[in-house]
């Protein structure tokens, strides 16, 4: 895991009530997090992800992995660095809002 999934994982996700997997395989992929019960993938997404090739690469594995009816969210690591706090309320946000929903 990168410095920010660690963060993550140990600082959020790890202990959150709602069950998130790390490192889960799907299909041909390994996800950053995945949380079965809100149909919900959380990627973390370096400086390399936002160059030309790799933002179609990501397009295309999120598009294959919304085929199994999930939702992907991608989280820049910068936004790990500069507001944490808010990227765990808006994954709260959004696992509740799926979750509640069904």
């Amino acid at each position: 895991m990168t410095p920010w999934e660690r963060k993550l994982w140990y600082e959020f996700l790890r202990t959150y009530p709602v069950k998130f997997q790390r490192q889960k395989p799907i299909e041909n992929y390994i996800v950053d997090f995945y949380c079965f019960k809100a149909k919900l993938i959380v990627e973390l997404d370096g400086s390399q992800h936002f160059n030309k090739t790799n933002t179609l690469k990501d397009k295309i594995r999120t598009e294959k992995l919304e085929e199994f009816d999930l939702t992907v969210i991608r989280i820049p690591n910068n936004e790990i660095d500069e507001n944490f706090y808010g990227v765990c309320e808006y994954i709260d946000s959004f696992v509740k809002s799926r979750i509640n929903s069904d």
